[in-house]
């Protein structure tokens, strides 16, 4: 199978991408460039998101392509980069939340809030909410939410401890809770949705070989090395990110789950209604915002 990305036209679209600086989400750049986008590329190190920037306009020497910093464990810093982007552009056509973390210990953010949560989930719910109007007013617009198969491993219980401070910390549970709610989080956002040309889809890249897993220490660390040569490359991960930001075959669809750019059925957690309600209840409380 050809590990090439298809590259649908997006002249005059701009594209806002979490999580840029490496691995699918610089991939996902690199082809979303070659197809016409502005780019905007958020990263949380200068000298890596510059380098990254460097190299989607060497993959595509037209390129449009802008970085802006933030930390997406800081609140205080997803607030800040929404604002800079409103700053610079008056429309928004694709959204990518592709930023993500997984960690073996439990960490806390600034904020107070357990990081893989708050990384995964909260600082993606409060980003979109921030530039959900730029979104319906340039629509038609696109939403896609970065999950994982990883979701089917969360606690079935874990809204009853989101920060889990009550629960043993095992951090692919954490990590699978997480991404479980990347994909309650696009339910609940297509529902809201409804009646506005803007749509939200959640996406499962496949396990792909890159700098994934290297916050972690000892034994998780290693095994994702050990892991790497029987995994996805970077440009074959990207695809269905790449497919659900640009191809006119998913224009319309909505509150769905894919891999390997097929729609695809998530574990029946991810398909609870009422589980998404409450994330979504529990995510305007932690980020403060009624979205």
């Amino acid at each position: 199978m050809s590990t090439k990305l298809r590259e649908d036209r997006l002249d005059g679209k701009v594209c806002l991408i979490t999580g840029a600086t490496g691995g699918i989400g610089q991939e996902t750049a690199k082809a979303l460039a070659r197809g016409g986008a502005t780019l905007v590329l958020s990263g949380r190190d200068e000298a890596r998101t510059a380098a990254t920037v460097a190299a989607v306009r060497e993959a595509a020497p037209d390129a449009r392509v802008e970085s802006l910093l933030a930390d997406l464990s800081s609140l205080a810093s997803v607030r800040e980069l929404a604002q800079a982007f409103r700053a610079r552009h008056s429309r928004l056509d694709v959204l990518i939340n592709n930023a993500g973390l997984i960690i073996d210990r439990r960490r806390v953010t600034v904020d107070g809030y357990e990081a893989t949560f708050a990384t995964n989930h909260l600082s993606h719910f409060l980003l979109t909410h921030l530039l959900r109007d730029l979104l319906v007013a340039s629509g038609p617009a696109r939403i896609l939410n970065v999950s994982s198969q990883g979701h089917r491993l969360a606690r079935a219980d874990f809204l009853d401890d989101p920060q889990t401070e009550h629960h043993r910390y095992d951090g692919i549970r954490v990590y699978g809770n997480a991404k479980l709610s990347n994909i309650l989080f696009t339910k609940g956002l297509a529902k809201r949705l409804q009646g506005t040309r803007v749509t939200a889809n959640a996406l499962h890249p496949g396990v792909v070989r890159t700098g994934f897993g290297h916050n972690s220490e000892g034994l998780f660390r290693h095994l994702v090395k050990l892991a790497a040569p029987f995994m996805l490359s970077s440009e074959q991960g990207a695809r269905t990110s790449v497919y659900l930001a640009s191809s006119p075959e998913v224009a319309g669809v909505s509150g769905e789950y894919f891999i390997k750019c097929r729609k695809v059925k998530p574990s029946s957690a991810a398909r609870d209604e009422a589980l998404a309600e409450r994330l979504w209840q529990v995510s305007e409380q932690l980020t403060g915002v009624k979205a």
